[in-house]
């Protein structure tokens, strides 16, 4: 499958913010030192660089005020008296506001929106492509959170979204923002999920997704990684769900089946095979596969989404 990359000219960041953008980047990278443990990395992005208030960051990660205050303080500490001439790299940079982005939304913060505005001032430091790829993919994301759960506040698949509801202004802008960054010809990974993420917001429904491209975009994915088994395991299974829907559900099964022996134990490896069987109608083995994965899964919200989905394929 060829993929279609349409050709322009890449967006300037407007050189108004450029001193601002230049202060946000020793920002993050200072908070992103490589002493730093990951969470430590977060925390610190958040406080220093995103000013939330310690109790705020604590609500959104679930845990006391009082141990994210010590975080935060060990953090500090481990960085006093230090010279900030080994910051951490733009690579990490990229992860630790991806990992913001990913911590989702959770009491007064909207940590997706923090990461999306902090990963914006990131593209106005740096003309590196994988920080618009960044950005694109936050936004193309971020673009379904209004169709992402019900009333009652249950996850909505992708396939079943109500697709009227996304936001069609944030789908255009990142599709902008990454345009601009494949312009560069130097495709990451960043750009490369971002690249899956518009396909998927390209469809009118689900049933018109371009599944072919995705799968080519997808193993471009793996093929970043020398193991991307143990090292990239979100991709290889996103992979064999884009097998299952270009080449039958018969051929995703069997690409779980390669990946058994690193990923069983985890809930994401069931849950694609319960999808791959009830895309194959062998709904008693979707149920069951789609019951194990509630079993492992320790998200409350995507276990119970699970045990639905199980129910519902024995009906």
């Amino acid at each position: 499958a060829r993929r279609r990359r349409e050709e322009h000219r890449p967006d300037e960041p407007p050189d108004a913010a450029a001193e601002e953008g230049d202060d946000t980047l020793f920002l993050l990278f200072c908070c992103c030192h490589p002493d730093l443990a990951p969470a430590s990395q977060v925390a610190l992005t958040l406080r220093a660089v995103g000013g939330l208030t310690t109790r705020e960051i604590a609500e959104a990660f679930y845990v006391p005020e009082a141990t994210m205050a010590q975080r935060i303080s060990r953090a500090k500490r481990t960085l006093r008296g230090r010279r900030l001439d080994r910051p951490g790299d733009l690579a990490v940079v990229l992860r630790v506001l991806y990992l913001v982005y990913t911590a989702g939304h959770a009491g007064r913060v909207d940590l997706a929106g923090e990461a999306i505005r902090l990963t914006r001032q990131l593209t106005l430091a740096t003309a590196e492509p994988e920080a618009r790829g960044l950005l694109a993919l936050m936004l193309l994301n971020h673009a379904r959170l209004p169709a992402r759960f019900d009333a009652e506040g249950r996850i909505v698949t992708l396939d079943r979204q109500d697709r009227g509801l996304w936001d069609t202004r944030e789908i255009a802008e990142g599709v902008r923002v990454l345009q601009s960054a494949l312009a560069l010809e130097r495709p990451g990974r960043y750009q490369i999920e971002a690249a899956i993420a518009a396909l998927h917001d390209d469809a009118a429904s689900a049933e018109e997704t371009d599944w072919s491209q995705i799968l080519a975009w997808y193993d471009d994915l793996v093929a970043l990684t020398g193991d991307p088994i143990r090292r990239d395991p979100a991709a290889v299974l996103g992979r064999a769900v884009a097998v299952g829907h270009v080449l039958g559900a018969a051929a995703g099964l069997r690409e779980t089946d390669r990946l058994r022996e690193v990923l069983g134990e985890r809930h994401r490896w069931h849950a694609v095979r319960g999808h791959l069987h009830e895309l194959a109608g062998d709904r008693s083995a979707a149920a069951s596969a789609y019951a194990e994965a509630a079993r492992r899964a320790t998200n409350i919200a995507e276990r119970d989404h699970l045990l639905r989905r199980a129910a519902r394929a024995r009906v």
